[in-house]
């Protein structure tokens, strides 16, 4: 399954709640959501965590967008328009945490 973000985790639940309910998969973080992706954010710990039972990716052009390209936590994937649809359809389910 592919779980999808939009939210940043400062602000908003969603992230907590998609790591704390979900069992497996992939999380795709994109707009406000990509400053989870950050290294040194408040919320790196639990995103290093994370990776054990995900694979987490990150929407480049949201990343480039927050001046955020260069400070990726080691072990996200940056993915870009084309590899955001291929996770769609490689991803038997998608399910958008609001």
């Amino acid at each position: 399954m592919l779980h999808i973000i939009n939210k940043s985790p400062l602000t908003n639940s969603a992230l907590d709640s998609c790591l704390r309910v979900a069992q497996s998969g992939d999380i795709l973080l994109i707009e406000d959501a990509v400053y989870a992706a950050a290294s040194g954010n408040a919320f790196e710990g639990k995103m290093r965590e994370a990776m054990g039972r995900f694979k987490i990716y990150v929407l480049l052009p949201d990343l480039e967008a927050r001046g955020l390209a260069d400070s990726i936590i080691t072990g996200v994937s940056p993915v870009d328009y084309g590899g955001f649809v291929d996770l769609t359809a490689t991803n038997k389910n998608c399910q958008s945490w609001l």
